[in-house]
């Protein structure tokens, strides 16, 4: 089974710890779809605690998403304080990823190709006009 560890702040949501920000486009859609399609074990794994970490997960129930498990790697693992808070997971999705995070669409897929390790597609930079035409000139030349 695939087990993957999801943030929250700036993941799920937009950052505005410790408020819960504003759900980022896709991100509830596509988690639910993965755990639909490929019965992947989700782990919230975030650094919210005590109530903040209660209402980040009660805003994931109250959109149908719900975690194997919340900052642990199996349900009914106490964290103690000679143990680390090592999670065992096969893919982390995280905003602080090397390389920032890629959009849930092509997250989407390099999980569905059966590599989620291989790094996700990307446009060259020479892709993009390096000036924005006005719209006077768009219209008028």
């Amino acid at each position: 089974m695939l087990t993957i560890a999801v943030d929250f702040d700036g993941t799920i949501v937009t950052h505005e710890y410790p408020r819960i920000g504003k759900e980022i486009p896709f991100a509830i859609d596509t988690l639910l779809k993965i755990q639909k399609d490929f019965q992947a074990c989700l782990i919230l794994w975030t650094v919210r605690e005590g109530k903040e970490l209660y209402e980040a997960v009660e805003f994931c129930k109250s959109k149908g998403l719900e975690f194997y498990a919340v900052n642990n790697n199996y349900p009914e693992e106490k964290d103690t304080d000679e143990q680390p808070r090592k999670l065992k997971a096969d893919v982390f999705i995280d905003d602080r990823n090397l390389g920032g995070l890629p959009d849930w669409g092509v997250m989407y897929q390099m999980i569905a190709s059966g590599n989620p390790l291989k790094p996700a597609p990307t446009q060259l930079l020479s892709d993009y006009p390096l000036k924005k035409e006005g719209f006077f000139k768009k219209i008028f030349g």
